[in-house]
């Protein structure tokens, strides 16, 4: 509790921060569909946001450097409210375009800080507890927003007023806090290489949690605003699909630790598949809400499970490298796919969207089976505990993550022996990487 004390301005701040940016992310779309904005330059403005938000994961930790977190922590905060209320006041696509890319470059610094202070309060005592609670906070802040959106109309500017209020009061308890803060963190290295030596079927996994779990996020509430009948439907539908995803992370974490994870990916993947589906053909029908719920309980989890898988083989020491590759590697997959999925929503209809995410399960579905015809060198014992990730991160938040700390692997999914090892190790035969 003493830990927990040290920062509640912190995590007050997280919950304030995080109302106004889930918001944020289904407002603008709500908006922009209600402009008449075509589904392929909703995609547009969405794939921008990730990009803002790479770039934010590359730059701002030398930012926080220089200049601190309390001062990165209010510029950043002053970044995303300007940006959502220039959005607010004009319709200027190519303007919204690039706001987008602020939000996005915004809310992945403001997420950098907090990590960054969270992890210099935590210690090996209460590392996995104060991960939980924050995942915690996070995922209902961004619940919390999307109701908060009903406050007016999205043609009005009270919404957008809201989110920018409570981005405004994210700064006191950070602004007036009395502890001292963090210490400058260093530029996290990120290889793609390394990711893909180490856990070939993490590497996909991360980028499936980026094609689909981005795309959701990104034109999930266009295709409500078709097929619900309220302004108040469509944020049912959205926070019915974090709902799930929240729900079900402990038990599958829990069951990960117990089976094979790349079982978990493929479940995943084709649960994924068939709520997909469901909800493709089930607008109007009495399964579609039910539907939406399970396709967030199978999606949401595949990022941290696939976080999982590659921590199962890296050295601790590895972990942060292998983390913010997965993680950028996530953001990625959302940058390419709305760009793709929107012009098909416009093309076809918004049904396109499901349909688009059933297609990719089914390719991803297919590698995971051909990953798993060779078995893991890492045993179940090996297997590090699961821990709940966020549904997003920014790099320096995975010196937060317990599996940073734990002990080295004495093994690895490498195809070809000791060539890829972590340690050395006798020569094992060649076969399927994971």
């Amino acid at each position: 509790m003493k830990s927990l004390l040290g920062v509640t301005s912190l995590l007050t701040a997280t919950a304030l921060l995080l109302t106004g940016h889930g918001m944020q992310l289904t407002l603008l779309p709500m908006r922009a569909e209600a402009l008449g904005v075509s589904a392929t330059a909703i995609g547009l403005s969405a794939s921008l946001y990730f990009v803002g938000f790479v770039v934010g994961c590359l730059l701002v930790p030398r930012l926080m450097g220089r200049i601190g977190h309390i001062r990165t922590f209010a510029v950043f905060t002053a970044v995303m409210l300007c940006s959502i209320l220039a959005l607010e006041l004009t319709t200027y696509w190519p303007a919204w375009l690039l706001l987008r890319f602020f939000t996005g470059l915004g809310i992945c610094s403001l997420y950098a800080v907090i990590e960054s202070w969270l992890n210099s309060h935590a210690d090996a005592s209460n590392r996995g507890k104060i991960l939980s609670i924050y995942t915690f906070v996070v995922l209902t802040a961004m619940t919390a927003g999307q109701f908060l959106i009903n406050v007016g109309p999205v043609t009005s500017s009270v919404p957008f007023i809201v989110a920018a209020l409570c981005l405004a009061l994210a700064i006191l308890p950070v602004g007036l806090t009395r502890r001292a803060e963090p210490q400058a963190v260093e530029s996290t290295k990120t290889s793609f290489t390394l990711l893909y030596q180490r856990s070939r079927s993490a590497f996909a996994g991360a980028l499936l949690s980026g094609l689909v779990v981005g795309s959701f996020w990104s034109l999930g509430a266009v295709f409500a605003q078709r097929y619900m009948d309220s302004q108040m439907g469509v944020t049912v539908f959205m926070s019915l699909a974090i709902a799930g995803g929240a729900l079900v992370q402990y038990p599958i974490g829990w069951l990960s630790d117990r089976v094979d994870r790349r079982r978990i990916l493929l479940a995943l993947t084709l649960g994924t598949l068939l709520a997909s589906v469901a909800v493709a053909t089930g607008a109007l029908r009495p399964w579609f809400l039910p539907a939406v719920g399970l396709f967030g309980a199978f999606a949401m989890p595949l990022y941290a499970m696939s976080l999982a898988t590659a921590a199962d083989v890296c050295e601790g020491h590895e972990f942060v490298a292998i983390g913010s590759t997965v993680l950028l590697l996530n953001a990625l997959g959302a940058v390419s796919a709305p760009v793709l999925l929107g012009p098909l929503m416009s093309y076809f209809n918004a049904t396109a969207l499901f349909w688009g995410f059933a297609f990719t399960c089914v390719v991803f579905s297919v590698y995971f089976v051909v990953q798993m015809r060779a078995p893991r060198i890492v045993t179940l014992a090996q297997q590090t505990p699961f821990e709940v990730a966020a549904t997003e991160a920014a790099p320096v938040g995975f010196e937060l993550d317990p599996r940073t700390h734990q002990p080295a692997h004495e093994a690895t999914d490498e195809p070809t022996g000791d060539a890829g090892s972590i340690n050395p190790a006798p020569p094992v035969p060649p076969k399927v990487a994971e």
